[in-house]
Protein backbone atom coordinates (compact mmCIF):
# COMPACT_ATOMS: atom_id res chain seq x y z
CA UNK A 1 0.00 0.00 0.00
CA UNK A 2 2.59 1.91 0.34
CA UNK A 3 3.43 2.92 -2.96
CA UNK A 4 -0.20 3.61 -3.77
CA UNK A 5 -0.26 6.26 -1.29
CA UNK A 6 3.38 7.68 -2.77
CA UNK A 7 1.88 8.05 -6.10
CA UNK A 8 -1.43 9.66 -4.46
CA UNK A 9 0.77 12.41 -2.82
CA UNK A 10 2.39 13.25 -5.51
CA UNK A 11 4.96 15.82 -5.60
CA UNK A 12 3.58 19.13 -4.01
CA UNK A 13 5.20 21.42 -6.49
CA UNK A 14 2.58 21.54 -8.78
CA UNK A 15 1.17 23.96 -10.44
CA UNK A 16 -2.26 23.64 -12.36
CA UNK A 17 -2.18 27.58 -14.32
CA UNK A 18 1.20 27.37 -15.13
CA UNK A 19 0.93 24.11 -16.98
CA UNK A 20 -2.40 25.64 -18.12
CA UNK A 21 -0.52 28.50 -19.89
CA UNK A 22 2.12 26.30 -21.08
CA UNK A 23 2.23 25.27 -24.50
CA UNK A 24 3.52 21.63 -23.18
CA UNK A 25 2.12 21.21 -19.98
CA UNK A 26 5.06 19.39 -17.48
CA UNK A 27 5.19 16.01 -17.51
CA UNK A 28 5.60 13.28 -15.11
CA UNK A 29 9.00 13.10 -13.22
CA UNK A 30 12.04 11.89 -14.70
CA UNK A 31 14.48 9.25 -12.65
CA UNK A 32 17.32 8.82 -12.39
CA UNK A 33 20.53 7.30 -10.33
CA UNK A 34 20.10 4.95 -7.97
CA UNK A 35 16.19 5.16 -8.41
CA UNK A 36 16.64 4.33 -12.17
CA UNK A 37 18.29 1.15 -11.73
CA UNK A 38 16.41 -0.06 -9.06
CA UNK A 39 13.00 0.84 -10.68
CA UNK A 40 14.53 -0.75 -14.14
CA UNK A 41 15.48 -4.32 -12.10
CA UNK A 42 11.70 -4.13 -10.56
CA UNK A 43 10.24 -3.47 -14.02
CA UNK A 44 12.21 -6.93 -15.16
CA UNK A 45 11.48 -8.63 -12.10
CA UNK A 46 7.47 -8.10 -12.26
CA UNK A 47 8.39 -8.93 -16.50
CA UNK A 48 10.19 -11.83 -15.72
CA UNK A 49 7.33 -13.44 -13.31
CA UNK A 50 4.97 -12.13 -15.19
CA UNK A 51 5.64 -13.56 -18.97
CA UNK A 52 6.86 -16.71 -16.80
CA UNK A 53 3.72 -17.95 -15.18
CA UNK A 54 2.14 -16.99 -18.71
CA UNK A 55 4.41 -19.36 -20.61
CA UNK A 56 3.69 -22.15 -17.66
CA UNK A 57 0.06 -21.68 -18.00
CA UNK A 58 0.15 -22.47 -21.64
CA UNK A 59 -0.04 -26.49 -21.71
CA UNK A 60 -2.59 -25.99 -19.05
CA UNK A 61 -4.64 -24.12 -21.09
CA UNK A 62 -4.39 -26.00 -24.31
CA UNK A 63 -5.52 -29.67 -22.36
CA UNK A 64 -8.45 -27.00 -20.76
CA UNK A 65 -9.48 -26.62 -24.33
CA UNK A 66 -8.99 -29.72 -24.97
CA UNK A 67 -12.02 -30.97 -22.65
CA UNK A 68 -13.64 -28.42 -23.16
CA UNK A 69 -13.25 -26.55 -20.31
CA UNK A 70 -14.07 -22.88 -20.36
CA UNK A 71 -13.65 -21.23 -16.59
CA UNK A 72 -14.37 -17.72 -17.36
CA UNK A 73 -18.07 -18.65 -18.78
CA UNK A 74 -20.48 -20.28 -16.64
CA UNK A 75 -22.84 -20.91 -19.45
CA UNK A 76 -20.22 -23.06 -21.32
CA UNK A 77 -21.87 -26.52 -22.14
CA UNK A 78 -19.38 -28.87 -23.91
CA UNK A 79 -21.53 -30.83 -25.60
CA UNK A 80 -23.35 -27.79 -27.39
CA UNK A 81 -19.70 -27.06 -28.46
CA UNK A 82 -18.47 -30.51 -29.81
CA UNK A 83 -22.14 -30.73 -31.86
CA UNK A 84 -21.35 -27.46 -33.79
CA UNK A 85 -17.55 -28.31 -34.49
CA UNK A 86 -18.84 -31.49 -36.18
CA UNK A 87 -21.55 -29.87 -37.97
CA UNK A 88 -18.78 -27.58 -39.11
CA UNK A 89 -16.71 -30.56 -39.91
CA UNK A 90 -13.99 -29.23 -37.46
CA UNK A 91 -12.23 -31.27 -34.64
CA UNK A 92 -11.48 -30.25 -31.23
CA UNK A 93 -7.67 -30.37 -31.90
CA UNK A 94 -8.74 -27.50 -34.41
CA UNK A 95 -10.62 -26.08 -31.34
CA UNK A 96 -8.04 -25.75 -28.92
CA UNK A 97 -5.35 -24.70 -31.48
CA UNK A 98 -7.57 -21.84 -32.70
CA UNK A 99 -8.31 -20.28 -29.78
CA UNK A 100 -5.01 -20.73 -28.11
CA UNK A 101 -3.61 -18.95 -30.94
CA UNK A 102 -6.31 -15.61 -30.47
CA UNK A 103 -4.75 -15.74 -26.34
CA UNK A 104 -1.10 -16.02 -27.66
CA UNK A 105 -1.55 -13.39 -30.10
CA UNK A 106 -3.11 -11.05 -27.44
CA UNK A 107 -1.09 -11.46 -24.69
CA UNK A 108 2.02 -10.81 -27.22
CA UNK A 109 0.85 -7.62 -28.38
CA UNK A 110 0.08 -6.35 -25.00
CA UNK A 111 4.10 -7.56 -23.61
CA UNK A 112 5.19 -5.93 -27.27
CA UNK A 113 3.80 -2.50 -26.35
CA UNK A 114 4.71 -2.65 -22.75
CA UNK A 115 8.55 -3.59 -23.92
CA UNK A 116 8.76 -0.79 -26.40
CA UNK A 117 7.54 1.78 -23.82
CA UNK A 118 9.96 0.37 -21.34
CA UNK A 119 12.87 0.13 -23.96
CA UNK A 120 12.01 3.91 -25.03
CA UNK A 121 10.64 5.44 -21.88
CA UNK A 122 12.19 3.83 -18.96
CA UNK A 123 13.52 6.74 -17.09
CA UNK A 124 9.90 8.25 -17.11
CA UNK A 125 7.65 6.44 -14.06
CA UNK A 126 4.67 7.32 -15.83
CA UNK A 127 5.36 5.22 -18.82
CA UNK A 128 7.01 2.71 -16.73
CA UNK A 129 3.65 2.12 -14.55
CA UNK A 130 1.62 2.32 -17.90
CA UNK A 131 3.83 -0.58 -19.09
CA UNK A 132 3.74 -2.25 -16.22
CA UNK A 133 0.04 -2.09 -16.09
CA UNK A 134 -0.62 -3.43 -19.81
CA UNK A 135 1.78 -5.76 -19.24
CA UNK A 136 -0.16 -7.41 -16.40
CA UNK A 137 -3.70 -6.11 -17.73
CA UNK A 138 -3.24 -8.07 -21.06
CA UNK A 139 -1.92 -11.43 -19.12
CA UNK A 140 -4.23 -11.34 -16.27
CA UNK A 141 -7.24 -10.01 -17.88
CA UNK A 142 -7.38 -10.27 -21.59
CA UNK A 143 -5.61 -13.58 -21.44
CA UNK A 144 -6.68 -14.82 -18.25
CA UNK A 145 -8.02 -17.75 -19.24
CA UNK A 146 -4.50 -19.50 -19.18
CA UNK A 147 -3.29 -18.19 -15.61
CA UNK A 148 -6.94 -19.55 -14.43
CA UNK A 149 -5.80 -22.93 -16.58
CA UNK A 150 -2.64 -22.78 -14.46
CA UNK A 151 -3.92 -22.19 -10.98
CA UNK A 152 -6.87 -25.12 -11.11
CA UNK A 153 -3.73 -27.36 -12.05
CA UNK A 154 -1.19 -26.27 -10.00
CA UNK A 155 -3.32 -24.28 -6.94
CA UNK A 156 0.65 -23.62 -5.44
CA UNK A 157 0.50 -20.60 -7.85
CA UNK A 158 -2.53 -18.86 -6.73
CA UNK A 159 -1.08 -16.19 -4.24
CA UNK A 160 1.48 -15.28 -6.97
CA UNK A 161 -1.00 -15.08 -10.18
CA UNK A 162 -3.55 -13.22 -7.95
CA UNK A 163 -0.34 -10.61 -6.85
CA UNK A 164 0.09 -9.54 -10.10
CA UNK A 165 -3.09 -9.72 -11.04
CA UNK A 166 -3.72 -7.46 -8.56
CA UNK A 167 -0.73 -5.13 -9.70
CA UNK A 168 -2.03 -5.12 -13.42
CA UNK A 169 -5.48 -3.51 -11.73
CA UNK A 170 -3.95 -1.33 -9.84
CA UNK A 171 -1.86 -0.05 -12.52
CA UNK A 172 -4.27 0.28 -15.07
CA UNK A 173 -6.60 2.39 -12.71
CA UNK A 174 -3.63 4.58 -11.64
CA UNK A 175 -3.25 5.13 -15.31
CA UNK A 176 -6.63 5.90 -15.69
CA UNK A 177 -6.08 9.19 -13.17
CA UNK A 178 -2.80 10.41 -14.15
CA UNK A 179 -2.33 10.09 -17.70
CA UNK A 180 -0.65 11.78 -19.42
CA UNK A 181 1.63 13.89 -16.94
CA UNK A 182 1.38 11.67 -14.14
CA UNK A 183 -0.13 14.15 -11.53
CA UNK A 184 -3.84 14.08 -9.81
CA UNK A 185 -6.16 16.04 -11.42
CA UNK A 186 -7.58 17.65 -9.61
CA UNK A 187 -5.72 16.81 -6.32
CA UNK A 188 -8.42 15.38 -4.08
CA UNK A 189 -8.61 12.22 -6.99
CA UNK A 190 -5.36 10.98 -4.83
CA UNK A 191 -7.74 9.39 -2.32
CA UNK A 192 -9.78 7.35 -4.90
CA UNK A 193 -6.89 4.87 -5.46
CA UNK A 194 -6.34 3.86 -1.97
CA UNK A 195 -10.05 3.44 -1.83
CA UNK A 196 -9.56 1.04 -5.00
CA UNK A 197 -6.80 -1.19 -3.70
CA UNK A 198 -8.78 -1.97 -0.14
CA UNK A 199 -11.26 -3.03 -3.22
CA UNK A 200 -9.04 -5.15 -5.19
CA UNK A 201 -6.94 -6.52 -1.90
CA UNK A 202 -10.41 -7.88 -0.59
CA UNK A 203 -11.45 -9.26 -3.88
CA UNK A 204 -7.86 -11.10 -4.50
CA UNK A 205 -6.39 -12.00 -1.31
CA UNK A 206 -9.77 -12.49 1.09
CA UNK A 207 -12.59 -13.59 -1.48
CA UNK A 208 -14.69 -15.65 0.90
CA UNK A 209 -15.19 -12.48 3.30
CA UNK A 210 -17.83 -9.76 3.89
CA UNK A 211 -15.34 -7.55 2.48
CA UNK A 212 -15.49 -8.76 -0.93
CA UNK A 213 -18.77 -7.08 -1.66
CA UNK A 214 -17.85 -8.06 -5.42
CA UNK A 215 -19.28 -11.48 -4.11
CA UNK A 216 -21.41 -10.20 -1.35
CA UNK A 217 -23.67 -7.16 -2.78
CA UNK A 218 -22.40 -7.69 -5.91
CA UNK A 219 -24.79 -4.73 -7.21
CA UNK A 220 -22.90 -2.43 -4.90
CA UNK A 221 -20.04 -3.47 -6.58
CA UNK A 222 -21.07 -2.59 -10.11
CA UNK A 223 -22.28 1.13 -8.18
CA UNK A 224 -18.70 1.40 -6.84
CA UNK A 225 -16.91 0.51 -9.99
CA UNK A 226 -19.12 2.56 -12.49
CA UNK A 227 -18.55 5.49 -9.87
CA UNK A 228 -14.93 4.82 -10.30
CA UNK A 229 -14.53 4.98 -13.81
CA UNK A 230 -16.96 8.19 -14.16
CA UNK A 231 -14.43 10.08 -11.70
CA UNK A 232 -11.94 8.88 -14.13
CA UNK A 233 -13.50 9.98 -17.42
CA UNK A 234 -14.28 13.48 -15.56
CA UNK A 235 -11.29 14.20 -14.53
CA UNK A 236 -10.06 13.27 -17.78
CA UNK A 237 -12.15 15.81 -19.41
CA UNK A 238 -11.19 18.45 -16.66
CA UNK A 239 -7.80 17.97 -17.40
CA UNK A 240 -7.93 18.35 -21.27
CA UNK A 241 -9.75 21.06 -20.89
CA UNK A 242 -8.06 22.98 -18.11
CA UNK A 243 -4.45 21.27 -17.36
CA UNK A 244 -3.23 19.53 -20.57
CA UNK A 245 -0.83 21.12 -22.79
CA UNK A 246 -1.20 20.28 -26.88
CA UNK A 247 1.05 17.42 -27.40
CA UNK A 248 -0.50 16.51 -23.90
CA UNK A 249 -4.08 16.83 -26.02
CA UNK A 250 -2.66 14.90 -28.79
CA UNK A 251 -1.90 11.62 -26.37
CA UNK A 252 -5.42 11.89 -25.01
CA UNK A 253 -6.86 11.99 -28.32
CA UNK A 254 -5.01 9.13 -29.21
CA UNK A 255 -6.15 6.94 -26.21
CA UNK A 256 -9.65 8.17 -26.31
CA UNK A 257 -9.65 7.63 -30.33
CA UNK A 258 -8.68 4.00 -29.88
CA UNK A 259 -10.59 3.33 -26.71
CA UNK A 260 -14.10 4.62 -28.47
CA UNK A 261 -13.19 2.30 -31.72
CA UNK A 262 -12.25 -0.33 -30.13
CA UNK A 263 -15.70 -0.68 -28.08
CA UNK A 264 -18.15 0.19 -31.08
CA UNK A 265 -16.11 -2.11 -33.11
CA UNK A 266 -16.96 -4.99 -30.95
CA UNK A 267 -20.14 -3.82 -29.71
CA UNK A 268 -21.04 -3.53 -33.80
CA UNK A 269 -19.47 -7.28 -34.44
CA UNK A 270 -20.63 -8.76 -31.23
CA UNK A 271 -24.57 -7.55 -32.04
CA UNK A 272 -25.72 -10.17 -33.88
CA UNK A 273 -24.69 -12.91 -31.30
CA UNK A 274 -27.20 -10.77 -28.98
CA UNK A 275 -30.19 -11.17 -31.38
CA UNK A 276 -29.67 -14.76 -32.89
CA UNK A 277 -29.53 -17.82 -30.36
CA UNK A 278 -27.73 -20.24 -32.43
CA UNK A 279 -25.30 -17.43 -33.22
CA UNK A 280 -24.43 -17.37 -29.75
CA UNK A 281 -23.43 -21.23 -29.15
CA UNK A 282 -19.95 -21.52 -28.65
CA UNK A 283 -18.07 -23.22 -31.65
CA UNK A 284 -20.19 -22.07 -34.07
CA UNK A 285 -19.03 -20.68 -37.28
CA UNK A 286 -20.33 -17.29 -36.99
CA UNK A 287 -18.79 -16.88 -32.83
CA UNK A 288 -15.64 -18.71 -34.43
CA UNK A 289 -14.78 -15.98 -37.18
CA UNK A 290 -15.97 -13.49 -34.84
CA UNK A 291 -13.68 -13.97 -31.80
CA UNK A 292 -10.23 -12.80 -33.78
CA UNK A 293 -12.17 -9.86 -35.11
CA UNK A 294 -13.20 -8.69 -31.52
CA UNK A 295 -9.96 -9.30 -30.44
CA UNK A 296 -8.08 -7.00 -33.13
CA UNK A 297 -10.52 -4.44 -31.82
CA UNK A 298 -9.45 -4.78 -28.12
CA UNK A 299 -6.25 -4.47 -29.25
CA UNK A 300 -6.12 -0.99 -30.51
CA UNK A 301 -6.40 0.03 -26.45
CA UNK A 302 -2.84 -0.81 -25.97
CA UNK A 303 -1.86 0.43 -29.68
CA UNK A 304 -2.91 3.82 -29.00
CA UNK A 305 -1.38 4.08 -25.52
CA UNK A 306 1.55 2.48 -26.94
CA UNK A 307 1.48 5.46 -29.86
CA UNK A 308 0.29 7.80 -27.36
CA UNK A 309 3.73 7.67 -24.47
CA UNK A 310 6.21 6.46 -27.23
CA UNK A 311 5.77 8.85 -30.18
CA UNK A 312 7.61 11.64 -30.17
CA UNK A 313 6.30 13.84 -33.03
CA UNK A 314 2.67 12.38 -32.64
CA UNK A 315 0.91 11.77 -35.98
CA UNK A 316 -2.21 14.17 -36.11
CA UNK A 317 -4.94 12.32 -34.68
CA UNK A 318 -7.51 15.25 -35.67
CA UNK A 319 -7.27 14.30 -39.60
CA UNK A 320 -7.93 10.32 -38.61
CA UNK A 321 -11.14 11.50 -35.88
CA UNK A 322 -12.27 13.65 -38.65
CA UNK A 323 -12.06 10.98 -41.73
CA UNK A 324 -13.11 8.16 -39.58
CA UNK A 325 -16.15 10.42 -38.61
CA UNK A 326 -16.89 11.14 -42.41
CA UNK A 327 -16.56 7.56 -43.51
CA UNK A 328 -18.35 5.88 -41.23
CA UNK A 329 -21.41 8.29 -40.88
CA UNK A 330 -21.14 7.63 -45.03
CA UNK A 331 -21.04 4.05 -44.78
CA UNK A 332 -23.87 3.84 -42.57
CA UNK A 333 -25.95 5.86 -44.14
CA UNK A 334 -24.83 4.30 -47.74
CA UNK A 335 -25.92 1.06 -46.68
CA UNK A 336 -29.26 2.02 -45.02
CA UNK A 337 -30.38 3.73 -48.48
CA UNK A 338 -28.82 0.43 -50.30
CA UNK A 339 -30.72 -1.91 -48.59
CA UNK A 340 -33.91 0.12 -47.84
CA UNK A 341 -33.73 1.24 -51.68
CA UNK A 342 -33.60 -2.77 -52.77
CA UNK A 343 -36.63 -3.79 -50.67
CA UNK A 344 -38.57 -0.88 -51.88
CA UNK A 345 -37.60 -1.64 -55.95
CA UNK A 346 -38.96 -5.09 -55.40
CA UNK A 347 -41.88 -4.35 -53.78
CA UNK A 348 -42.56 -2.58 -56.58
CA UNK A 349 -41.30 -5.26 -58.94
CA UNK A 350 -43.07 -8.14 -56.86
CA UNK A 351 -46.32 -5.82 -57.28
CA UNK A 352 -45.88 -4.73 -60.96
CA UNK A 353 -44.91 -8.14 -62.13
CA UNK A 354 -45.61 -10.57 -59.26
CA UNK A 355 -41.64 -11.43 -59.38
CA UNK A 356 -38.30 -9.77 -57.84
CA UNK A 357 -36.27 -8.65 -60.55
CA UNK A 358 -32.10 -8.55 -60.53
CA UNK A 359 -32.58 -4.43 -61.32
CA UNK A 360 -33.21 -3.84 -57.91
CA UNK A 361 -29.98 -4.55 -56.88
CA UNK A 362 -28.34 -3.01 -59.75
CA UNK A 363 -30.80 0.38 -59.61
CA UNK A 364 -29.62 0.50 -56.09
CA UNK A 365 -25.94 0.19 -56.71
CA UNK A 366 -26.63 2.83 -59.30
CA UNK A 367 -27.66 5.47 -56.71
CA UNK A 368 -25.22 4.84 -54.23
CA UNK A 369 -23.04 5.60 -56.78
CA UNK A 370 -24.65 8.98 -57.91
CA UNK A 371 -25.21 9.76 -54.23
CA UNK A 372 -21.10 9.23 -53.11
CA UNK A 373 -20.04 12.59 -53.35
CA UNK A 374 -22.74 14.74 -52.52
CA UNK A 375 -22.99 13.14 -49.23
CA UNK A 376 -20.20 12.59 -48.50
CA UNK A 377 -19.76 16.83 -49.24
CA UNK A 378 -22.63 17.02 -46.36
CA UNK A 379 -21.22 14.97 -43.86
CA UNK A 380 -18.30 16.61 -44.13
CA UNK A 381 -19.56 19.64 -43.75
CA UNK A 382 -21.72 19.28 -41.21
CA UNK A 383 -19.12 17.23 -39.06
CA UNK A 384 -16.85 20.61 -39.63
CA UNK A 385 -19.11 22.77 -38.43
CA UNK A 386 -20.03 20.86 -35.66
CA UNK A 387 -16.98 19.14 -34.32
CA UNK A 388 -14.08 21.29 -35.60
CA UNK A 389 -16.07 24.89 -35.32
CA UNK A 390 -12.92 27.01 -35.01
CA UNK A 391 -11.03 25.50 -38.17
CA UNK A 392 -14.56 25.93 -40.11
CA UNK A 393 -15.07 29.49 -39.50
CA UNK A 394 -11.09 29.65 -39.56
CA UNK A 395 -12.12 28.18 -43.14
CA UNK A 396 -15.08 30.46 -44.31
CA UNK A 397 -12.62 33.38 -42.99
CA UNK A 398 -10.00 33.07 -45.42
CA UNK A 399 -12.48 32.66 -48.10
CA UNK A 400 -14.41 35.90 -47.40
CA UNK A 401 -10.62 37.33 -47.22
CA UNK A 402 -9.68 36.28 -50.77
CA UNK A 403 -13.06 37.42 -52.12
CA UNK A 404 -11.88 40.83 -50.72
CA UNK A 405 -8.49 40.16 -51.82
CA UNK A 406 -9.86 40.29 -55.14
CA UNK A 407 -11.35 43.36 -55.40
CA UNK A 408 -9.63 45.48 -52.97
CA UNK A 409 -6.46 47.64 -54.20
CA UNK A 410 -6.06 50.30 -50.95
CA UNK A 411 -3.04 48.87 -49.85
CA UNK A 412 -3.58 50.48 -45.89
CA UNK A 413 -6.86 48.87 -46.05
CA UNK A 414 -5.84 45.37 -47.20
CA UNK A 415 -2.98 45.32 -44.30
CA UNK A 416 -5.90 45.83 -41.98
CA UNK A 417 -7.75 43.32 -43.44
CA UNK A 418 -5.09 41.09 -43.26
CA UNK A 419 -4.06 41.53 -39.74
CA UNK A 420 -8.29 41.01 -38.80
CA UNK A 421 -7.94 37.49 -40.23
CA UNK A 422 -4.69 36.58 -38.40
CA UNK A 423 -5.96 37.74 -35.54
CA UNK A 424 -9.05 35.83 -36.30
CA UNK A 425 -7.81 33.04 -37.19
CA UNK A 426 -4.76 32.05 -35.76
CA UNK A 427 -5.17 33.94 -32.58
CA UNK A 428 -1.89 35.10 -31.85
CA UNK A 429 -0.67 36.91 -28.55
CA UNK A 430 0.82 40.00 -30.72
CA UNK A 431 0.57 40.90 -34.70
CA UNK A 432 3.10 43.34 -36.59
CA UNK A 433 2.79 43.75 -40.26
CA UNK A 434 6.02 45.05 -42.14
CA UNK A 435 5.85 46.19 -45.59
CA UNK A 436 9.42 45.98 -47.77
CA UNK A 437 9.67 49.19 -49.91
CA UNK A 438 10.18 48.85 -53.66
CA UNK A 439 13.70 50.51 -54.57
CA UNK A 440 12.63 51.50 -57.79
CA UNK A 441 9.56 53.05 -55.91
CA UNK A 442 11.93 54.76 -53.37
CA UNK A 443 14.80 55.83 -56.44
CA UNK A 444 11.38 57.47 -58.23
CA UNK A 445 10.49 59.44 -54.95
CA UNK A 446 14.32 60.53 -54.35
CA UNK A 447 14.77 61.92 -58.09
CA UNK A 448 11.13 63.81 -57.50
CA UNK A 449 12.46 65.25 -54.34
CA UNK A 450 15.60 66.57 -56.21
CA UNK A 451 14.30 67.73 -59.35
CA UNK A 452 11.52 69.25 -56.42
CA UNK A 453 14.33 70.92 -54.64
CA UNK A 454 15.99 72.63 -57.87
CA UNK A 455 12.91 74.29 -58.99
CA UNK A 456 12.59 76.15 -55.36
CA UNK A 457 16.28 76.89 -55.64
CA UNK A 458 15.77 78.73 -58.80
Amino acid sequence: MQWVYALAMGPKTDRLAESASSPNAPTSATLSGRRLFLVRVGWLAVFVLTVGLFSASIPAYYDSLINLKNLADPNFEPATVRANLEAAGLSVEWYATYQLLITLTSATVYSTVSVTIFWRKSDDWMALLTSLGLLAFGIFFQAADGPAALVEQYPAVLYPVHLLAFFGSMSFFLFLYLFPNGRFVPRWTRWIPLFWAAHEVAYYFFPKTIFNITNSFPMLDFFISSTFLCIAAGTQIYRYRKVSGPIQRQQTKWVVFGTVSAALGAIGFSLPLRISPELVQSGSPYALALQPVVAVFWLLIPLSIGVAIVHDRLWDVDVIINRTLVYGSLTAMLVLVYFGSVAGTQTVFRALTGQESTLAAVASTLLIAALFIPMRRRIQAFIDRRFYRSKYDAAKTLEAFSARLREETDLHRLSEDLMGVIKETMQPAHVSLWLHADPALKDKKKRAAIRESGRDEE
